[in-house]
């Protein structure tokens, strides 16, 4: 449909073509609030549509055509006999008993006919609206013998009782309901909605077999994305899917290789500027007390912690496995923390504070985010939330906000917009580009919003 949809609009449409592109439209897309997402379900509805609707039109072609004709050809052939015993009753002499007419009818006909005194016919009995042995018996008795008569087809009985009004008496017929309409009908729709019942549930085991692996896939995926282990997981179904399970493997291989490469690397720089550092602080400590000396170690310092967010930014704590956390414990933490360093930080937590993060880089995360509200505000609330499979993380504060249009700005890596916020404050300018990173290694991100406190909001959201 997305195709069709396209085509048309790359296509100049004349005046007579705009309505039905607008009528297809509105069609499409109540088809797509309608239509089930899942791709088992569609597939199945690709299987199971067409049998029912070529179900639906070969009952309806024989129940209409062959039924009909079968049945209407079978009562005018019962009506034509009893029209035959009419024309003898009427035409030629009888013994008193009309004996030679009942069997005549038994033997020759198979039916039961008897003729009593001429008495009014019963009242018509109500019928069913799809009563075929009744519609046709009284065409044809209507057509073929053309006089008063009265017909009982209804009940559970294998036999149908014909009275047909003569001149001086009343011809009472009965015959089997199979000898007036096709009674094996039946059989032929029993027949055709088991064996489709069997092929639709043979069809759905396939199927479930085939989808499993797109599943599987899409579920590793997502695992992988979300940062969790991926256990177990091997490339299975056809050959296409196989390709993708396959082509996901050696991504996911090269990634992890990567990151290791990555990790080891850093780990040795960390490890020799560290020395560097350190020799810088013993050295600086002969130096004594001097101003000179004193401005050196803070710079030792502030490169020290410079170094530190680097290495943080850089590693992304990709090694820190998944564990069951309690949220609201670990914002309470957050607080207790900010109040030993004389900051104004309240935290609440709403919903079930279980859920599995990786606790120590959520920690950062959440930590930089606070330290930012501290550093530019006087005043940060912190809210978390459970709901709905999120988890969504408030941080306002009362400090002077980021306009709008350097908000996306602000999580580049090394950007600081000190000039906007406070130009007292010395930084490497990673706190919001590593809380995001951290956001999107657990599957979700972080946004810049306007705070209801006056200043700004990071709004973290990541699935639970």
């Amino acid at each position: 449909m997305a195709r069709l949809d396209s085509f048309f609009r790359r296509v100049p449409l004349t005046v007579p073509l705009k309505p039905l592109m607008a009528v297809y439209r509105q069609v499409a897309r109540l088809m797509y609030r309608v239509m089930p997402k899942g791709l088992f379900t569609r597939t199945f509805l690709i299987i199971v549509a067409p049998i029912v609707i070529l179900q639906s039109v070969l009952v309806f072609v024989f129940m209409e055509r062959h039924y009909q004709l079968v049945s209407r050809r079978m009562s005018e052939a019962v009506v034509r006999e009893i029209a035959a015993v009419v024309y003898v009753l009427e035409n030629y002499p009888q013994d008193p008993d009309y004996a030679n007419i009942e069997e005549l009818a038994s033997r020759a006909l198979g039916m039961s006919m008897t003729v009593t005194p001429l008495e009014p016919l019963p009242p018509p009995t109500p019928k069913p609206f799809f009563d075929v042995i009744d519609q046709e018996l009284s065409q044809a008795i209507g057509q073929r013998i053309g006089k008063p008569f009265w017909i009982d087809t209804v009940g559970r009985s294998r036999f149908v009782e014909i009275r047909i009004q003569l001149k001086d008496s009343i011809l009472r017929v009965f015959t089997r309901r199979s000898q007036t309409y096709a009674s094996n009908s039946h059989i032929f729709l029993v027949w055709m909605f088991s064996t489709s019942l069997v092929l639709v549930i043979i069809a759905l085991l396939f199927l479930r077999n085939q989808i499993r692996p797109i599943v599987r896939l899409a579920n590793a995926a997502e695992a992988f994305g979300r940062g969790r282990p991926v256990e177990n997981f091997r490339a299975s179904g056809a050959r296409e899917v196989r390709q993708a399970s396959l082509a996901f493997i050696d991504m996911r291989r090269r990634i992890e290789r990567q990151i290791e490469q990555r990790t080891t690397m850093l780990a040795g720089v960390s490890h020799d500027l560290r020395t560097i550092l350190t020799r810088l602080r013993l050295q600086l400590a002969f130096l004594g007390g001097s101003q000179e000396s004193e401005a050196m170690r803070k710079d030792v310092d502030e490169m020290s912690h410079m170094l530190e967010d680097y290495l943080a930014f850089a590693s992304g704590d990709g090694d820190e496995d998944i564990q069951k956390t309690d949220l609201s414990l670990l914002l309470e933490e957050l607080e207790e923390e900010a109040e030993i360093s004389g900051h104004d930080v309240r935290t609440r937590f709403e919903g079930s504070p279980e859920v599995e993060i990786r606790r120590l880089s959520m920690k950062r995360c959440l930590s930089n985010l606070v330290t930012n509200g501290c550093k530019y505000g006087n005043r940060v609330e912190v809210l978390g939330r459970v709901d709905r499979g999120w988890i969504t993380i408030t941080v306002d504060d009362d400090g002077p906000g980021i306009p709008e249009d350097q908000r996306e700005i602000a999580f580049r890596a090394f950007h600081r917009l000190d000039l906007a916020r406070n130009m007292d404050e010395t930084g490497s300018g990673l706190g919001l580009a590593i809380a995001r990173d951290i956001a999107r290694a657990h599957g979700g991100d972080l946004y810049l919003e306007d705070s209801p406190m006056g200043g700004l909001r990071a709004r973290l959201r990541i699935p639970a």
